[in-house]
């Protein structure tokens, strides 16, 4: 068999289609969400390659019409937990001594085939089961999944090539090697490509998988899945499971071979994680590598000189696309008391023109929350502040779940800089907003620094290069995603690498290399061509 040093294909993100009326890709993707409407799917489990069905149907509802049945899929139990790290360590040696370049080859087909001919599938899935407009799906699933799978080759072919140097005589050289066991993905309803790179870049680096998928996000992970098998991924390296998370909790972390787990979910859960994987620490075999984007409190800070239509359309877009329901949505603001009556009279004028519906109708910018359990959580939210002293809600409010669960775009305005929904983490189409006194920045900037227990993601918009210096400064900890005049979500691969830390996870970057790095243990070989043959060395010898 040939050998070779490699060069991978240089990355380039995905082009984003617009969909515009009258364009190929809005007729083609309309007809193919009919056709997903039009039929009842039946959604297995894939474990070791087999279709697993347990016939315990859970039936799928698009979160904004309750009455219509999308698909049904098979719920497992603990013993599909075990067949599916049976499945992922029987198929590792065969994996792991797979030359990267194959492993390489079989993920850059997987973007090709989503990003072409699965994008209007996995799109409209995604539209379908997680209410998500055209264009929210479109930089999502599509065109974001295919970058996580171009750029991961490219990180892991960049992460090859790191060798270190050698001394005459000798040849040093590290090698990559895959974690020993299986690494657990556990992954988010709101995001299909985040769904699908956090099992892929493991898998990528010559591990095998178990990926248990939010059950809100079931019916696009299918689709997924079918993408991974078609690209060529063998049998066993990737296993869908459909369980519920304390079910998988008590398998996986119990298990010797469990060797790390890739997470997006609640600040909660990854800490209740992180406990239960520490209580346990002397039954594995090595120290699993815990990597985990949880949630955010992100915050747009505004100073005097702000650009006020820029502001507010940050504002708007920041908080309220995909509901909300970003873990780098706006959900917080500070404004300063000179512009807030024009930020205020043009935020009113511009949220009258949002239009909310199902994602069907593509003239709709805004749709449903996810599932009643969120409904519920942000109408008592709202509820809350209509009562309040030191709060009021001066846009929107409204909710009505006799449909789908539609809760209006939101807009709370507090006297209280540390009022509960300027800390905690709503998830949902709801911005709270401070106006604080033009003379007291210094003062607002720590509250903002010492409001959450997160750093996410976070914007300033400032006309003066002096105080962007300073706020840039200032809020170096609160964000691990920063943004400078413009809203703090969106953030591309290959552009900005995506993370946060304090309460909001290890900041190891998905869509980079630091990523990447987290699924290897190298081991450093010196090889010496002409080994000592005497142990005495010449300083021993007489004068």
């Amino acid at each position: 068999m040939s050998k070779g040093i490699f060069t991978v294909p240089e990355p380039i993100n995905e082009r984003v289609r617009n969909y515009a009326p009258g364009t190929h890709e809005r007729e083609t993707l309309k007809e193919e969400i009919e056709r997903l409407r039009s039929q009842v799917l039946d959604i297995p489990m894939v474990i070791g390659g087999e279709e697993i069905r347990t016939n315990n149907l859970v039936p799928i509802y698009p979160p904004h019409d309750r009455k219509h049945l999308l698909a049904n899929f098979h719920k497992g139990d603990a013993s599909h937990v075990q067949m599916a790290i049976k499945a992922a360590l029987e198929a590792k040696e065969r994996w792991a001594a797979l030359g990267w370049e194959h492993r390489a080859s079989i993920f850059l087909k997987a973007a090709e085939l989503i990003a072409g001919p699965y994008g209007d599938t996995i799109n409209a899935a995604t539209m379908l089961g997680q209410s998500k407009n055209v264009m929210q799906a479109e930089i999502d699933s599509a065109c974001e999944m295919a970058d996580f799978l171009r750029f991961n080759v490219k990180f892991m072919s960049e992460i090859y090539e790191q060798q270190p140097i050698s001394s005459e005589g000798i040849w040093n050289r590290v090698e990559q090697r895959p974690l020993e066991g299986f690494v657990f993905a556990l992954t988010p309803f709101n995001f299909t490509s985040i769904a699908g790179n956090l099992p892929t870049a493991p898998a990528m680096m010559g591990n095998t998988v178990v990926w248990k998928c939010s059950n809100t996000q079931v019916y696009s992970a299918k689709v997924l899945m079918d993408a991974f098998v078609e690209a060529g991924v063998p049998a066993g390296v990737i296993n869908l499971m459909f369980v519920s998370g304390p079910v998988a909790g008590n398998e996986i972390f119990s298990h010797p071979d469990f060797a790390g787990i890739h997470f997006t979910g609640s600040t909660e859960v990854f800490q209740h994680m992180w406990k239960t994987i520490g209580g346990n620490i002397e039954k594995y075999k090595s120290y699993p590598r815990i990597v985990g984007e949880t949630g955010g409190k992100d915050f747009i800070f505004a100073h005097p000189t702000a650009d006020k239509k820029a502001l507010v359309v940050a504002m708007v877009r920041g908080a309220f696309e995909f509901q909300g329901q970003k873990c780098s949505a706006a959900s917080r603001a500070y404004i300063p008391e000179s512009m807030w009556p024009e930020v205020r009279e043009r935020m009113e004028n511009m949220m009258k023109g949002i239009k909310m519906g199902p994602p069907e109708d593509f003239t709709n910018f805004f749709n449903a929350v996810i599932d009643e359990v969120s409904f519920d959580k942000l109408a008592g939210f709202i509820d809350r502040a209509e009562k309040d002293e030191d709060a009021e809600v001066i846009i929107g409010g409204g909710y009505d779940k006799s449909v789908g669960f539609f809760i209006e775009p939101t807009v709370i305005l507090t006297t209280n800089p540390k009022y509960i929904t300027m800390e905690e983490e709503l998830f949902g189409p709801v911005l709270s907003i401070y106006v604080y006194k033009d003379d007291k920045i210094p003062e607002t900037v720590e509250i903002l620094n010492d409001t959450s227990m997160y750093a996410l993601t976070g914007a300033i918009f400032s006309q003066d290069r002096y105080s962007i210096d300073c706020l840039t400064e200032k809020l170096s900890n609160c964000a691990g995603n920063f943004y400078i005049n413009d809203k703090p979500t969106g953030a591309v691969v290959g552009q900005q690498p995506f993370g946060g830390a304090r309460g909001s996870g290890t900041n190891d970057k998905a869509g980079s290399l630091i990523n990447m790095m987290r699924w290897v243990s190298p081991r450093t070989i010196k090889e010496t061509f002409v080994p000592a043959q005497d142990y005495r060395y010449p300083f021993m010898e007489e004068d």
